[in-house]
């Protein structure tokens, strides 16, 4: 679903001077720039993770997905249908020894996460280069 930036609606005009509302115009910079940070962060987290599976074990590296979700605004990483036993390997069991693949990549790498954050967020205040930066495609992981 592609959505079209919404041009200023409100024209008020009072005394001669013409105020132009821009309020749904900077909403949808505001949230469309999130979105595409939080589609960057889950592309490193999931880069990131995938290194680290096949270091230890080999299995299930391809089946790491994100997802940024429109409606919740947040970023969600894991596992794949196919890749059942991502679960296990992340948490553990009695017979699988913990990896934690997901969250220590996570845990180790806050100040990229922030970095990258940061680089789309501090875009806000040029409207052109916010705009570059919005991609209108998936927005849903490998």
């Amino acid at each position: 679903m592609i959505v079209s930036i919404p041009n200023g609606i409100v024209k008020i005009k009072k005394d001669g001077v013409e105020f132009t509302s821009n309020v749904d115009r900077v909403n949808y910079t505001l949230r469309e720039l999130t979105r595409a940070a939080l589609r960057d962060v889950g592309r490193f987290i999931c880069n990131r993770a995938r290194k680290q599976i096949k270091r230890r074990t080999g299995r299930v590296a391809k089946n790491t997905q994100y997802w940024v979700r429109k409606k919740d605004g947040d970023l969600q990483v894991g596992f794949k249908p196919g890749g059942f036993y991502g679960g296990f390997q992340e948490l553990g069991t009695e017979k699988q020894p913990k990896i934690g693949a997901l969250y220590n990549t996570v845990k180790d790498n806050i100040k990229t996460i922030r970095d990258i954050e940061g680089a789309y967020l501090s875009a806000i205040e040029d409207e052109q280069h916010a705009l570059s930066l919005i991609d209108e495609g998936e927005y849903q992981g490998e």
